[in-house]
Protein backbone atom coordinates (compact mmCIF):
# COMPACT_ATOMS: atom_id res chain seq x y z
CA UNK A 1 0.00 0.00 0.00
CA UNK A 2 3.18 2.34 0.60
CA UNK A 3 4.64 1.33 -2.91
CA UNK A 4 1.25 2.07 -4.54
CA UNK A 5 0.60 6.02 -2.12
CA UNK A 6 4.53 7.11 -3.26
CA UNK A 7 3.82 6.13 -6.60
CA UNK A 8 0.43 8.25 -6.98
CA UNK A 9 2.04 10.67 -5.05
CA UNK A 10 5.09 10.99 -7.43
CA UNK A 11 2.96 10.97 -10.14
CA UNK A 12 0.85 13.79 -8.95
CA UNK A 13 3.99 16.03 -8.26
CA UNK A 14 5.05 15.46 -11.53
CA UNK A 15 1.76 16.34 -13.18
CA UNK A 16 1.89 19.38 -11.28
CA UNK A 17 5.31 19.89 -11.97
CA UNK A 18 4.68 19.72 -16.22
CA UNK A 19 1.45 22.28 -15.27
CA UNK A 20 3.73 24.43 -13.51
CA UNK A 21 5.91 25.08 -16.64
CA UNK A 22 3.13 25.41 -18.97
CA UNK A 23 1.90 28.25 -17.18
CA UNK A 24 5.57 29.72 -16.91
CA UNK A 25 5.78 29.43 -20.74
CA UNK A 26 2.32 31.20 -21.19
CA UNK A 27 3.41 33.83 -18.64
CA UNK A 28 7.08 34.18 -20.38
CA UNK A 29 4.90 34.15 -23.78
CA UNK A 30 2.24 37.08 -22.54
CA UNK A 31 5.13 39.34 -21.33
CA UNK A 32 6.90 38.79 -24.68
CA UNK A 33 3.19 40.19 -26.02
CA UNK A 34 2.67 42.98 -24.06
CA UNK A 35 6.32 44.23 -24.66
CA UNK A 36 5.86 43.61 -28.54
CA UNK A 37 2.51 45.75 -28.60
CA UNK A 38 3.87 48.71 -26.31
CA UNK A 39 7.12 48.93 -28.49
CA UNK A 40 4.74 49.15 -31.70
CA UNK A 41 3.24 51.93 -30.86
CA UNK A 42 5.57 53.82 -29.40
CA UNK A 43 7.76 52.98 -32.39
CA UNK A 44 4.20 54.57 -34.46
CA UNK A 45 4.05 57.81 -31.91
CA UNK A 46 7.83 58.52 -32.48
CA UNK A 47 8.28 56.89 -36.03
CA UNK A 48 11.18 55.09 -34.90
CA UNK A 49 12.26 52.67 -37.38
CA UNK A 50 14.91 51.38 -35.39
CA UNK A 51 12.25 49.75 -32.70
CA UNK A 52 9.87 48.76 -35.32
CA UNK A 53 12.82 46.12 -36.46
CA UNK A 54 12.79 44.93 -32.81
CA UNK A 55 8.82 44.65 -32.60
CA UNK A 56 9.76 42.19 -35.88
CA UNK A 57 12.09 40.30 -35.15
CA UNK A 58 10.05 39.47 -31.52
CA UNK A 59 7.64 37.77 -33.04
CA UNK A 60 10.01 34.46 -33.88
CA UNK A 61 10.61 33.96 -30.06
CA UNK A 62 6.67 34.21 -29.23
CA UNK A 63 6.34 31.90 -32.53
CA UNK A 64 8.72 29.03 -30.77
CA UNK A 65 7.34 29.81 -27.30
CA UNK A 66 4.09 28.52 -28.71
CA UNK A 67 5.40 25.72 -30.07
CA UNK A 68 7.18 24.80 -27.05
CA UNK A 69 3.68 25.25 -25.08
CA UNK A 70 2.09 23.10 -27.14
CA UNK A 71 4.01 20.11 -27.48
CA UNK A 72 4.73 20.10 -23.66
CA UNK A 73 0.74 20.10 -23.38
CA UNK A 74 0.63 17.38 -25.79
CA UNK A 75 2.87 15.28 -23.90
CA UNK A 76 1.63 16.15 -20.73
CA UNK A 77 -2.05 14.97 -22.00
CA UNK A 78 -0.29 11.67 -23.45
CA UNK A 79 1.97 10.64 -20.17
CA UNK A 80 -0.21 11.79 -17.67
CA UNK A 81 -4.12 11.09 -19.20
CA UNK A 82 -6.14 14.05 -16.98
CA UNK A 83 -9.34 14.47 -16.78
CA UNK A 84 -11.79 17.28 -15.88
CA UNK A 85 -10.27 20.29 -14.72
CA UNK A 86 -6.83 19.38 -15.06
CA UNK A 87 -7.42 18.50 -19.07
CA UNK A 88 -9.01 21.96 -19.01
CA UNK A 89 -5.95 23.39 -17.65
CA UNK A 90 -4.18 22.28 -20.13
CA UNK A 91 -6.36 23.04 -23.45
CA UNK A 92 -6.89 26.44 -22.16
CA UNK A 93 -2.90 26.95 -21.95
CA UNK A 94 -3.12 25.64 -25.17
CA UNK A 95 -5.52 27.81 -26.57
CA UNK A 96 -4.23 31.20 -24.67
CA UNK A 97 -0.94 30.80 -26.31
CA UNK A 98 -2.43 30.72 -29.69
CA UNK A 99 -4.65 33.95 -29.10
CA UNK A 100 -1.28 35.69 -27.86
CA UNK A 101 1.12 34.46 -31.05
CA UNK A 102 -2.06 36.08 -32.92
CA UNK A 103 -1.77 38.85 -31.14
CA UNK A 104 1.86 39.25 -31.80
CA UNK A 105 1.52 39.16 -35.73
CA UNK A 106 -0.76 42.01 -35.11
CA UNK A 107 2.20 44.05 -33.26
CA UNK A 108 4.66 42.78 -35.86
CA UNK A 109 2.11 43.86 -38.47
CA UNK A 110 2.33 47.61 -36.91
CA UNK A 111 6.12 47.40 -37.06
CA UNK A 112 6.27 46.67 -40.79
CA UNK A 113 3.75 50.12 -41.21
CA UNK A 114 5.90 52.48 -39.20
CA UNK A 115 9.21 50.92 -41.16
CA UNK A 116 7.10 51.95 -44.77
CA UNK A 117 6.62 54.94 -43.68
CA UNK A 118 9.58 55.77 -41.88
CA UNK A 119 10.85 58.72 -43.94
CA UNK A 120 7.57 60.21 -44.53
CA UNK A 121 6.28 63.07 -42.46
CA UNK A 122 2.73 63.37 -40.94
CA UNK A 123 0.33 65.37 -38.25
CA UNK A 124 0.85 63.92 -34.62
CA UNK A 125 -2.90 64.46 -34.52
CA UNK A 126 -3.49 61.83 -36.85
CA UNK A 127 -2.03 59.39 -34.37
CA UNK A 128 -3.68 59.89 -30.96
CA UNK A 129 -6.90 57.91 -31.82
CA UNK A 130 -4.25 55.17 -32.76
CA UNK A 131 -2.68 55.68 -29.38
CA UNK A 132 -5.48 55.69 -27.31
CA UNK A 133 -6.89 52.46 -28.68
CA UNK A 134 -4.17 50.52 -28.07
CA UNK A 135 -3.65 51.74 -24.33
CA UNK A 136 -7.47 50.56 -24.05
CA UNK A 137 -6.26 47.36 -25.88
CA UNK A 138 -2.99 46.61 -23.55
CA UNK A 139 -4.89 47.49 -20.61
CA UNK A 140 -7.17 44.69 -21.47
CA UNK A 141 -4.63 42.15 -22.32
CA UNK A 142 -2.46 42.35 -19.33
CA UNK A 143 -6.00 42.16 -16.72
CA UNK A 144 -7.26 39.32 -18.88
CA UNK A 145 -3.73 37.61 -18.56
CA UNK A 146 -4.16 38.26 -14.84
CA UNK A 147 -7.62 36.94 -14.61
CA UNK A 148 -5.75 33.76 -16.71
CA UNK A 149 -2.41 33.19 -13.97
CA UNK A 150 -5.02 34.01 -10.80
CA UNK A 151 -8.61 32.11 -12.39
CA UNK A 152 -10.07 35.29 -11.84
CA UNK A 153 -13.58 34.64 -13.00
CA UNK A 154 -15.18 38.31 -12.44
CA UNK A 155 -11.94 40.30 -13.89
CA UNK A 156 -12.22 38.16 -17.15
CA UNK A 157 -16.11 38.47 -17.93
CA UNK A 158 -15.04 41.92 -17.33
CA UNK A 159 -12.91 42.18 -20.01
CA UNK A 160 -15.15 40.11 -22.37
CA UNK A 161 -18.31 42.71 -21.53
CA UNK A 162 -15.20 45.84 -23.03
CA UNK A 163 -14.90 44.23 -26.27
CA UNK A 164 -17.73 46.92 -27.28
CA UNK A 165 -15.86 49.57 -26.36
CA UNK A 166 -13.02 48.65 -28.38
CA UNK A 167 -15.07 48.72 -31.23
CA UNK A 168 -16.69 51.58 -30.81
CA UNK A 169 -13.22 53.48 -30.61
CA UNK A 170 -12.09 51.88 -34.08
CA UNK A 171 -15.30 52.76 -35.59
CA UNK A 172 -14.98 56.41 -34.46
CA UNK A 173 -11.31 56.08 -35.76
CA UNK A 174 -12.35 55.08 -38.78
CA UNK A 175 -14.45 58.16 -39.58
CA UNK A 176 -11.89 60.67 -38.01
CA UNK A 177 -9.25 59.26 -40.22
CA UNK A 178 -11.76 59.66 -43.61
CA UNK A 179 -11.67 63.27 -42.83
CA UNK A 180 -8.84 63.88 -42.72
CA UNK A 181 -8.54 62.13 -46.31
CA UNK A 182 -11.06 63.88 -47.54
CA UNK A 183 -10.06 67.33 -46.52
CA UNK A 184 -6.63 66.68 -47.95
CA UNK A 185 -5.18 64.21 -50.11
CA UNK A 186 -1.84 63.97 -48.86
CA UNK A 187 -2.84 62.20 -46.13
CA UNK A 188 -4.47 59.38 -47.62
CA UNK A 189 -1.68 57.13 -47.49
CA UNK A 190 -0.67 57.54 -44.05
CA UNK A 191 -4.54 57.21 -42.80
CA UNK A 192 -4.88 54.19 -44.91
CA UNK A 193 -1.99 52.91 -43.12
CA UNK A 194 -3.15 53.97 -39.64
CA UNK A 195 -6.57 52.23 -40.69
CA UNK A 196 -4.69 49.15 -40.86
CA UNK A 197 -3.15 49.93 -37.85
CA UNK A 198 -5.95 50.50 -36.19
CA UNK A 199 -7.84 47.21 -37.29
CA UNK A 200 -4.76 44.85 -36.30
CA UNK A 201 -5.35 46.71 -32.22
CA UNK A 202 -9.10 45.76 -32.86
CA UNK A 203 -7.95 42.24 -33.58
CA UNK A 204 -5.74 42.14 -30.35
CA UNK A 205 -8.59 42.70 -28.13
CA UNK A 206 -10.74 40.39 -29.97
CA UNK A 207 -7.94 37.94 -29.06
CA UNK A 208 -8.01 39.55 -25.21
CA UNK A 209 -11.98 38.25 -25.61
CA UNK A 210 -10.94 34.86 -26.39
CA UNK A 211 -8.83 34.52 -23.59
CA UNK A 212 -11.74 35.88 -21.45
CA UNK A 213 -13.66 32.93 -22.87
CA UNK A 214 -11.14 30.11 -22.36
CA UNK A 215 -10.49 31.40 -18.46
CA UNK A 216 -14.58 30.82 -18.27
CA UNK A 217 -14.35 27.98 -20.09
CA UNK A 218 -11.15 26.36 -17.30
CA UNK A 219 -13.40 27.55 -14.10
CA UNK A 220 -16.80 26.86 -15.12
CA UNK A 221 -16.24 24.03 -17.78
CA UNK A 222 -18.97 25.05 -20.30
CA UNK A 223 -18.32 28.43 -22.80
CA UNK A 224 -20.19 31.09 -22.51
CA UNK A 225 -23.35 30.83 -23.69
CA UNK A 226 -24.67 34.34 -24.22
CA UNK A 227 -24.11 36.69 -27.53
CA UNK A 228 -20.62 38.37 -27.32
CA UNK A 229 -21.07 42.09 -27.24
CA UNK A 230 -19.83 43.80 -29.97
CA UNK A 231 -19.98 47.26 -31.55
CA UNK A 232 -21.39 48.59 -34.85
CA UNK A 233 -20.52 45.69 -37.95
CA UNK A 234 -22.40 47.32 -40.10
CA UNK A 235 -19.86 50.49 -40.07
CA UNK A 236 -17.31 50.81 -42.10
CA UNK A 237 -14.11 49.34 -40.78
CA UNK A 238 -16.06 45.93 -41.08
CA UNK A 239 -16.84 46.89 -44.99
CA UNK A 240 -13.67 48.06 -45.86
CA UNK A 241 -11.67 45.15 -44.01
CA UNK A 242 -13.28 41.76 -43.43
CA UNK A 243 -11.97 40.04 -40.49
Amino acid sequence: MTEINTRIDHTAHAFDADLQEIARKVAEMGGLAEKQIADAVQALLERDAELAEQVITTDPMIDALQREIEEKAILTIARRQPMAVDLREIIGAMRVCNDLERIGDHAKHIGKRVVALSGDLYPQTLIRGVEHMADLVLAQIKQVLDAYASRDLQAALAVWKGDEEVDALCTSLFRELLTYMMEDPRNITFCMHLMFCAKDIERMGDHATNIAETVYFMIEGRTITDQRPKGDTTSFPSAFMQK
